[in-house]
């Protein structure tokens, strides 16, 4: 009788012990870790977003790395991230390859207006830029613009933007978005061109002294110059206003897509406008009065 006794609470403390490890191995949406690939150039919104989720679900790691877009999109098809921010509109072979790779259908989490700005040294002279010398710079052996480097978001973008291959453009580099403002006044005949995100804190220190370096230029479009404010950005009449969105290889509702949801949700998109950028989805708000 002891015996079988024993037996029965051995095999219960098994049950309860493979419950516990499988409840602890289970994935969750509130727990568990995580890699995020994102581009210098959108990093800050990303990891106020990251901090955000963690924040409200302690228990979840979410560690962002910073890759250059098209090296991320090709690690998140290898598995080696969750998440990958991108700005890029996906051409339809690599849509094809995404959905092949990740057995997904392509549907990308848009979150926040972002945009690729042109700036040079406060002291210069230089007010704008027009589309037409943003075109003929581009093709110029002069290299008269200042990028991140290759496989960035910011080139990406300026090059989709005139219906360009990259490798067809002219350009200078500086290695980093910050990089550029730090040094742009070596070079005087040169505009560097960086993303939005770079300083659009409105009250961050940093930001502050990276904006008190350098100018914007409005872009001028037909007779209309715009700007990348609020405005130019929600209307998206800035003509370098890109959308960025969430890609993820998580095919359940695990950590991955519970920090896609929460970024596109009110909390989340307050973030977004906390960082200086045009939240993407917009919520109305309701005051009640008595």
């Amino acid at each position: 009788m002891k015996n079988s006794f024993k037996a029965l609470s051995l095999l219960l403390c098994s049950f309860v012990l493979l419950n516990c490890k499988k409840e602890e191995k289970s994935p969750s949406y509130y727990k568990g870790e995580m890699t995020i690939l994102t581009d210098e150039s959108f990093k800050s919104v990303t990891e106020a977003l990251a901090d955000g989720y963690m924040i409200s679900y302690p228990d979840a790691k979410i560690k962002v790395v910073t890759k250059k877009e098209d090296l991320g999109f090709i690690d998140l098809l290898n598995d080696k991230a969750r998440v990958a921010v991108m700005s890029r509109d996906l051409s339809p072979e690599e849509i094809k390859t995404y959905e092949e790779h990740v057995e997904l259908k392509f549907l990308p989490a848009k979150f926040a207006a972002d945009a690729v700005i042109f700036i040079v040294p406060k002291e210069s002279a230089k007010e704008s830029i027009s589309m037409d010398e943003i075109k003929k710079g581009m093709m110029s052996e002069a290299k008269p613009f200042i990028f991140d480097g290759a496989n960035s978001s910011n080139l990406n973008f300026v090059a989709q933007k005139l219906k360009k291959q990259p490798k067809d453009l002219q350009f200078s580099v500086i290695p980093g978005n910050r990089n550029i403002i730090e040094e742009l006044n070596k070079y005087p005949d040169k505009i560097g061109v960086i993303g939005l995100n770079t300083f659009s804190r409105p009250y961050d220190k940093l930001s502050e002294e990276l904006r008190d370096k350098v100018k914007i230029l409005p872009v001028q479009s037909g007779k209309t110059s715009y700007l990348p404010d609020s405005e130019g950005l929600r209307k998206m009449k800035y003509p370098f206003t890109r959308v960025l969105y969430f890609l993820t290889n998580e095919g359940n509702f695990n950590i991955a897509n519970g920090f896609i949801r929460y970024s596109c949700t009110q909390l989340g998109q307050m973030i977004v406008q906390k960082e200086g950028l045009q939240p993407y989805n917009l919520y109305r708000r309701e005051v009640q009065m008595r």
